[in-house]
């Protein structure tokens, strides 16, 4: 029998891998694909039930979702965007969405961390080529990041859900308590090169963005920084061609 702490902790678990996404297109789309686990659909109560609002509503009853109404002022507290909501939301349930406090305990592992990455189609596209290289998922801060919205899905072409994401507070957090792992900084002014590095057993690279680069507090707890090498005077690189080299170095 489960205690109410095991409880507890497993609700907190389910709840935790739940993301909200908003948008009629993207509700329909995600409604559409039957290997997306839906928690719940949420509608503004005064939309007209025609349209994409009578496609959403068609599929939901199809697979048997629950649907709660709620005024706009509610919706838009849940979607977190008012302006782009279209008076739907949608939350769903990633598997491959993780805890980072779930790395320390992983025998091996490629991970790429990212650093005050705020444009969501950089984040979109960082995934997706993470996704098809060799990396074993990203670390998301909560703080100071972009979040999984509607334009990170678009920019990730379909790839969001088949890498995994280890959310955390804060990168500091996170790094502070893993052991034996060998983490890298991207930085233009460094000695060493991604080349000149083979990951190790257990290996972190974090990109900072692109004005500012990785922060000193993350710095701070790193063993390396590591460079691109650059021709013709070109100073750097989008982050997420960044991530796409970094990505397919084994």
């Amino acid at each position: 029998m489960k205690t109410d702490s095991q409880e507890y902790k497993e609700k907190k678990a389910y709840f935790e891998k739940i993301i909200t996404l908003y948008g009629r297109n993207v509700v329909i789309e995600v409604l559409q694909d039957k290997d997306i686990e839906v928690h719940k659909l949420h509608l503004a109560s005064s939309n007209k039930t025609d349209g994409a609002i009578k496609t959403i509503l068609s599929l939901a009853k199809k697979r048997d979702i629950t649907i709660t109404y709620h005024e706009k002022n509610s919706l838009s507290r849940i979607s977190k965007n008012a302006k782009q909501d279209q008076g739907v939301a949608i939350d769903i349930i990633s598997k491959t969405y993780s805890n980072a406090s779930e790395i320390k305990d992983m025998d091996s592992f490629k991970l790429i961390a990212l650093d005050g990455i705020h444009n969501p189609q950089n984040l979109g596209m960082i995934i997706r080529s993470c996704a098809a290289g060799y990396v074993d998922g990203i670390i998301l801060p909560k703080k100071n990041s972009a979040k999984i919205s509607p334009l990170v899905v678009k920019a990730s072409a379909g790839t969001l859900f088949k890498l995994p994401i280890y959310y955390c507070n804060s990168l500091e957090d996170v790094l502070a308590d893993l052991k034996d792992v060998d983490i890298y900084a991207l930085s233009s002014h460094a000695k060493h090169t991604i080349y000149d590095v083979k990951p190790s057993k257990k290996s972190i690279f974090i990109l900072g963005n692109e004005s500012d680069g990785v922060s000193k507090e993350v710095q701070n707890l790193c063993n390396e920084s590591i460079s691109i090498p650059m021709q013709r005077g070109v100073e750097s690189l989008n982050v997420a061609v960044t991530a796409s080299l970094l990505a397919f170095i084994r």
